[in-house]
C-alpha cells in the first residue's frame, strides 16, 4: 500500500441507518428502566479511547443483566435490521465502539458475576462484564490468578473481543491461548456455546478462536471460560536504566533468546519516564528503562534475575534496582499502566494516536530504532512503551485533535511504522485489534483474498450486517 497523501479516510464516514419507530417502542417496552436514550449516556457509549471525533452516538443504550437480555435485544435488532455494538468499559483504542451506522449499544457491565471457579481444573467461568481486576480479587483465596493484563481494567468480554494480551504475554500468552469456551449471542439472537472446560479438543471447527478477536462483528460474547494459573511462590521485580533504547532492546533480545522464563519485560523510553514521573510523582531516572518481573520459586527468580542483570551490564545497564514487596511492585506497575494517561496529561487537550505493531523478536531493534528516528524528526510529541519480550510496542503520538497537520503527521508516522513492521514479517496490531483505524492495514497484511474469506464468514454469520458494522473491513 502506497503512503496516502491524506488521512481524511481515517475519519469514519457517517452513514446511519434509519431506526424504525416500532423498534424503539419494542426496545423500551422490553427493557423499560434498563434502556436509556439520554444524550449523556449515549455519548458515553459512543466513543472509546481512540482519536476519532465527531461521530454521532448510538440511538439507545441497553443495560443487559443476563444472556437472555442480550439475546432479546439482538433478536429485536435483527427483526428491524438495526446495528448492535457491544460495550464493556470503553477502553478500546481503535474506534471499535463508534456507531458509524447508528444502532444501539449493549452494555454488559452489569453482567459481572463469577459463575463458577473450578480450582482443581485451573478454570473459571465468568460473565462478560467481569473486569480483570475483579476476577483476580475474587479468586485470590484459591491461590490462582488470571495473568492477562492489558493495562486498563477492561472487561473479560472486551478482552476476548479484541484478543487482548499485555504485560504478561511473554510468559502466559494472550487471550487466544487462555480462553477455553464461550457463550455467544449470534446475529439472530440465538445463544450458542463454543468449546468446553477440557484442555484440548478436535471437535469440529474452532468457533472459540473464531470469536476471540472478532471485535463484536460476529456475535456478542456473554460468558467466558478461562484458564487460570497458580500464584507464583515468589515474585521479583526490577528496573534498569540504559544509555539508549538500542541497549535496552538488545538486553531484551538476549534474555528471550537465552530462554530466561521472564514473566514481564517492558520498555519505557525517556519521554514516557518523564511523563510518568510528572503524573505519578515518581523519581525514576529519565532515560530508557526496562521494567521486569520474574515468577517462580525463590531460588528460581533469583537465578533468573541475576542472569538478566549480567546481560544488562553487558549492554551498559545502570541502576539495577529491585522491588520485592507487593507495595513496591504495585507502585512500579501502576506507573507503567498509567503511561498512556500520563502522556495525555502532558499536553492538555491532546489526544493520542496509539500504534500497536508486533514483530519477530530478532527484528525488534531494526523496527524500533528506525521508527524512533522518524518520530524524533517529525517534531510531534510522543512516548514509547512496549511489551518488548514478545516484540510488541506502542508509540503514543500526542496531537491536537483540531489540528489537521498534526493528525496528518501522526498518521504518516503510523503508516510508515506499520509498513516497516510488515516488511519485517510482523503485524499491524499485536493486541489492540483492527476496529476502524487499521482497516487498510489489514488488507496490506493479510491480502485481498484472505480479507475476502473473512467477509464470506461475516456474511454467512451476519447476513444483515448488524453486528458492529463498519469495523475490521468493509462489508
Amino acid at each position: 500500500m502506497n503512503a496516502p497523501t491524506s488521512h481524511d479516510h481515517l475519519v469514519p464516514v457517517i452513514t446511519p441507518r434509519t431506526i424504525p419507530a416500532a423498534f424503539m417502542e419494542a426496545l423500551k417496552q422490553r427493557f423499560a428502566d434498563n434502556c436509556s436514550t439520554a444524550q449523556i449516556v449515549r455519548e458515553h457509549h459512543g466513543r472509546d479511547e481512540s482519536a476519532f471525533t465527531a461521530v454521532p452516538p448510538p440511538v439507545a443504550v441497553v443495560f443487559a443483566q443476563s444472556s437472555h437480555d442480550v439475546a432479546d435485544a439482538v433478536a429485536l435488532a435483527a427483526q428491524h435490521h438495526v446495528p448492535v455494538i457491544p460495550f464493556g468499559v470503553g477502553s478500546s483504542l481503535e474506534g471499535h465502539l463508534l456507531a458509524v451506522q447508528g444502532g444501539i449499544s449493549i452494555d454488559v457491565g452489569r453482567m459481572n458475576k463469577i459463575l463458577s471457579i473450578n480450582a482443581d481444573d485451573l478454570t473459571v467461568t465468568v460473565q462478560a462484564g467481569v473486569t480483570r481486576k475483579q476476577l483476580n480479587d475474587e479468586i485470590k483465596s484459591t491461590g490462582l490468578f488470571f495473568p492477562i493484563d492489558p493495562g486498563a481494567d477492561a472487561t473479560i468480554g472486551g478482552m476476548c473481543a479484541t484478543r487482548a494480551s499485555g504485560t504478561n504475554a511473554v510468559r502466559y500468552g494472550t487471550m487466544r491461548e487462555n480462553v477455553l469456551a464461550l457463550e455467544v449471542v449470534t446475529s439472530s439472537g440465538q445463544v450458542i456455546r463454543t468449546g468446553s472446560r477440557a484442555k484440548k479438543s478436535s471437535a469440529g471447527y474452532d468457533l472459540t478462536r473464531l470469536m476471540v478477536g472478532s471485535e463484536g462483528t460476529l456475535g456478542v460474547i456473554t460468558e467466558i471460560t478461562l484458564r487460570l494459573y497458580p500464584l507464583p511462590e515468589a515474585v521479583l521485580a526490577a528496573v534498569c536504566s540504559f544509555p539508549s533504547i538500542e541497549a535496552a532492546v538488545r538486553t531484551t533480545i538476549s534474555t528471550i533468546q537465552m530462554g530466561v522464563p521472564i514473566a514481564r519485560v517492558e520498555l519505557i523510553d525517556a519521554n514516557a519516564v518523564r511523563m510518568v514521573n510528572a503524573y505519578a510523582k515518581l523519581g525514576l531516572a529519565e532515560s530508557p528503562m526496562l521494567l521486569m518481573e520474574f515468577h517462580g520459586s525463590p531460588n528460581g527468580v533469583k537465578e533468573q534475575a541475576e542472569t538478566v542483570q549480567e546481560i544488562a551490564n553487558d549492554n551498559g545497564g545502570q541502576s539495577f534496582e529491585w522491588a520485592t514487596t507487593p507495595e513496591e511492585r504495585t507502585r512500579l506497575w501502576t506507573a507503567r499502566h498509567n503511561a498512556y494517561y500520563a502522556g495525555i496529561q502532558s499536553k492538555p487537550g491532546c489526544r493520542a494516536i496509539s500504534t500497536d505493531t508486533c514483530v519477530p523478536i530478532s527484528r525488534l531493534a531494526d523496527c524500533l530504532l528506525d521508527s524512533v528516528a522518524e518520530a524524533d524528526a517529525s517534531g510531534i510529541p510522543y512516548f514509547l512503551v512496549g511489551h518488548v519480550g514478545d516484540g510488541n510496542f506502542h508509540f503514543g503520538y500526542l496531537i491536537d485533535p483540531n489540528n489537521a497537520q498534526e493528525r496528518e503527521t501522526a498518521e504518516t508516522l503510523n503508516h510508515q511504522l506499520v509498513q516497516r513492521a510488515l516488511r519485517l514479517e510482523g503485524t499491524c496490531t499485536g493486541e489492540h485489534g483492527i476496529g476502524l483505524h487499521k482497516m487498510d492495514f489489514l488488507v496490506s497484511e493479510a491480502g485481498e483474498a484472505a480479507v475476502d474469506m473473512m467477509r464470506t464468514i461475516k456474511r454467512a454469520l451476519d447476513p444483515h450486517n448488524i453486528m458492529n458494522p463498519g469495523k475490521i473491513f468493509s462489508y
